[in-house]
């Protein structure tokens, strides 16, 4: 993955990249694909993404979502659903919308109260 290491994160841009992480592994476990891979060579205030298991065509997805999400032009970065400027090529806004609809339904009845305000707002 070719993420500078410079960058300076937010908490709550690592946040949103550690639930799309968390999402992501759901959506492709739920899915039955075979999760065999993870993360690799992040910056030091990403090691935490590290920590879910992908197939292939999940892992090529969230290593392209999270080079957009940090390569976001404003300076003030809202949430993506929220965002005037859509970073992410044909296809892949609809496949984000589908895995964070499908994992967030999953962990909210699952007892993750804490992502209903991530998930409403």
């Amino acid at each position: 993955m070719n993420i500078e290491p410079a960058l300076d994160l937010t908490r709550r841009e690592k946040k949103d990249l550690q639930i799309l992480a968390l999402f992501t592994a759901v959506y492709c476990r739920d899915h039955q694909h075979q999760a065999t891979m993870r993360l690799t060579d992040l910056p030091e205030q990403l090691r935490k993404l590290s920590g879910y298991r992908y197939c292939s065509d999940c892992l090529e997805f969230l290593e392209y979502a999270v080079e957009r999400r940090m390569r976001c032009p404003l300076e003030d970065k809202p949430s993506c659903k929220h965002c005037s400027v859509h970073c992410y090529r044909p296809g892949h806004r609809e496949k984000v919308r589908e895995i964070m609809r499908f994992s967030g339904q999953r962990l909210i009845l699952r007892g993750r109260l804490d992502l209903l305000w991530h998930y409403l707002f």
